[in-house]
């Protein structure tokens, strides 16, 4: 039905007899002659008529934004003054000589050009209309070319693209999983999978080596602006591998990505331990594009008779820290205030400051309601530790480390986006050397990422020190966002045995929850490991979109609903009789 895409018409095309098909843009009328903007997915061309043709001008005329139509004519170059040097095609226009209307259209319900004071719930409800803007629809081409380049690189790489099912069975714990009732096993439900993960696994037991997917997963949570109930992740796995393996090609692939759909090139990825991303940013996915790093002061405050320091600085399990902010003194009260409150969003109860206005006077140089409760020698050692110039603002966290981590953690980001400290476009790095386990207030142990994570140390060592043993995981972090994970398996029975036994994992609960994996790894499991990226994430991150919703053509809202085909919805009691189940009204509704 046509010949070109719209968008890709060029000079080089003059006098050449085009038919396009596509979308009316914009209509306009230029004493007698019409002008169209037509737009398709490639991009937008203009489309002359002039008023020597009766019948084709006058439907030109009829036209308006949004009409469905085939234009034939003749590719020529723009009058001199009129090249638009903003659009790709602003050098040529076509000169109609037939227009077809394929299909009239009402009034959209917002303007496609912009969607500037229109809700996000409007553009959802017409999320057909949405995706036709520009913006848009080069989201979601770039997000089909990332996915055509990975698997690409993948293929090259020897992996093989094996689909795993998304039916399966719910495990007991897993209260966020989306369950489906079974017709055909009464009173029993297949769960929507949160992961490959297990299925993978069984897939280097049977010898597969190396596996990929771009695979459908699902969560049933509360949502953020990252988060989705159904998302896309790049699921990969291998056989015979070290971390130094997994990570190579995962983070070649990142490379390749970039540099092929954005021309972006980054050099080697640094990598950082955990412990040393939770003492200097507080996260363990720091954002290292914000130079502001965090500094332990709690030696220095253990003697202060300032308790609301030297409490946490004596605790075995709390922490005082330091954020300086350079030039940071010029923050108003109000704003200090503002952060005050965001801090307290993390569990902190308030925070310190001190403005340094004269490193020369620490007795009338230093303005804070807290100096008068630090001696002048900690006053300096505190200043000269964190490198304090004149004009700074130095923040102070101090509670159990945590709470201290996460409240500076989180104010160091929101700094960095208000004050625009960032020094770079780019920052990825490793995160590597995570704790096996984290304890619980109570004692317990649980797993950090899973079960399955093999730690660095023998089952012996793991099993008396665990409180300190390191595992052999891995975080992939762009811009404080983290990309994905993944880890070296534990294919060796004695060291499963250990790790199910400090996480109080019953033997019942084990067949119970991982039976059939269990089983298969005795067969002769191979040493394996693996890595899962948010395909949304990295999308988003890409684009420079605010949500993921952004690069998913039809996403849930974040009440996990569709307003567009009003799902989830109601379904008739002949439906539910068949699956055996009764709808029990909430007390509410009752």
């Amino acid at each position: 039905m046509r010949t070109h895409y719209c968008g890709e018409l060029r000079s080089s095309h003059n006098e050449e007899t085009v038919t396009l098909c596509g979308w009316v843009h914009r209509r306009r009328d230029h004493g007698g002659v019409i002008f169209l903007d037509l737009r398709d997915r490639d991009g937008l061309v203009q489309v002359v008529f002039d008023p020597d043709d009766d019948v084709n001008f006058n439907t030109a005329d009829r036209v308006r934004s949004e009409y469905v139509v085939k234009v034939t004519g003749r590719v020529r170059a723009r009058p001199e003054g009129t090249v638009n040097k903003d659009l790709p095609t602003g050098e040529i226009e076509v000169l109609g000589k037939q227009i077809t209307v394929l299909n009239a259209a009402a009034t959209p319900p917002f303007p496609l050009d912009s969607h500037s004071g229109v809700g996000e719930d409007v553009r959802l409800k017409y999320r057909y209309m949405d995706l036709r803007r520009p913006e848009m629809q080069s989201k979601l081409i770039l997000r089909s070319r990332i996915s055509t380049a990975l698997r690409r690189y993948l293929d090259d790489k020897g992996f093989l693209e094996i689909e795993t099912p998304i039916l399966t069975r719910a495990t007991p714990e897993g209260a966020r999983d989306y369950l489906v009732p079974s017709r055909t096993h009464d009173g029993k439900f297949f769960a929507l999978p949160q992961s490959p993960q297990l299925f993978k696994q069984l897939l280097m037991v049977a010898g597969f080596d190396r596996y990929y997917q771009i695979a459908k997963c699902f969560r049933d949570e509360d949502l953020r602006a990252d988060r989705q109930p159904e998302f896309t992740q790049i699921d990969m796995e291998a056989s015979f591998v070290e971390e130094s393996d997994i990570m190579g090609v995962a983070e070649g692939m990142i490379r390749h990505i970039f540099k092929e759909s954005l021309g972006i090139e980054f050099g080697e990825l640094p990598h950082m331990p955990f412990s040393e991303a939770m003492e200097r940013y507080g996260s363990d996915k720091p954002d290292l594009r914000i130079p502001l790093e965090l500094v332990t002061v709690s030696d220095l405050m253990a003697e202060v008779e300032f308790k609301v320091f030297s409490g946490p600085a004596t605790d075995p399990k709390g922490r005082v820290a330091a954020l300086r902010v350079p030039k940071g003194s010029e923050l108003t009260r109000k704003q200090i205030d503002d952060y005050t409150k965001y801090v307290g969003i993390f569990g902190a109860k308030g925070l310190a400051y001190i403005k340094v206005n004269d490193l020369s006077d620490l007795e009338e140089g230093l303005q804070s309601p807290i100096v008068k409760f630090l001696p002048v020698a900690v006053r300096k050692a505190l200043l000269e530790r964190l490198g304090a110039e004149n004009g700074d603002l130095i923040f102070f966290g101090a509670d159990k480390a945590r709470i201290v981590n996460d409240a500076l953690g989180a104010l160091r980001i929101k700094l960095g986006e208000d004050l625009n400290l960032y020094t770079a476009e780019w920052a990825p790095l490793w995160v590597v050397d995570f704790p096996m386990f984290e304890q619980d207030d109570d004692g317990s142990l649980h797993a950090l990422h899973h079960p399955f994570t093999a730690p660095q140390c023998t089952p012996e060592e793991l099993r008396a020190a665990p409180e300190k043993a390191l595992s052999r995981a891995y975080d992939l972090v762009l811009n404080g966002t983290e990309l994905g994970g993944g880890s070296i398996r534990i294919h060796d029975q004695a060291m499963q045995a250990v790790v199910f036994d400090l996480l109080a994992i019953t033997p019942e609960e084990q067949r119970e929850k991982f039976g059939f994996l269990l089983d298969a790894l005795q067969y002769g499991a191979p040493p394996h490991g693996g890595l899962a990226f948010g395909f949304d994430r990295l999308i988003m991150l890409m684009t420079g979109a605010d949500s993921i919703r952004d690069v998913i053509a039809f996403p849930k809202t974040q009440s996990a609903a569709c307003v567009m085909t009003q799902a989830p919805g109601e379904v008739s009691n002949e439906q539910l009789r068949e699956l055996n189940i009764r709808v029990r009204k909430s007390v509410t509704e009752g």
